[in-house]
């Protein structure tokens, strides 16, 4: 009988944890890595971190949001105005971009306490 209500409990506490997990995944982080090679040339990028100028960021993360949204298969969708990204800037440091306006040079606004600097070696 108790076994038959553990059984129970763990099926039950199962589909929570699978809903739980599915919303996370749901919600859709879009991570975007400096280090690969389709970003690593580009003229923005190679120096910045996040110690770097709010200016130098934001035109680097709005250059990198374009190579993400061209080769996106849903170019027009990809990162719209209002959509954030985490941005692992080539030095290791993080932070996480807001887009404002995809559309141009400077449209992307790096979010307030997000800058997280490079792991120590």
């Amino acid at each position: 009988m108790k076994y038959r209500r553990w059984i129970q409990g763990a099926k039950f506490w199962l589909w929570v944890a699978l809903f739980a997990a599915y919303s996370a995944a749901a919600v859709g982080i879009v991570m975007i890595d400096t280090a690969e090679n389709r970003y690593q040339d580009l003229s923005q990028v190679k120096l910045t971190t996040v110690k770097a100028d709010e200016q130098a960021r934001r035109s680097a993360a709005a250059q990198v949001a374009a190579v993400y949204r061209a080769q996106s298969g849903m170019p027009f969708s990809a990162l719209p105005a209002g959509s954030t990204f985490q941005i692992v800037w080539p030095d290791g440091s993080t932070e996480t971009v807001m887009i404002v306006n995809p559309t141009s040079s400077a449209g992307t606004v790096p979010l307030a306490g997000s800058q997280q600097a490079a792991p120590a070696d």
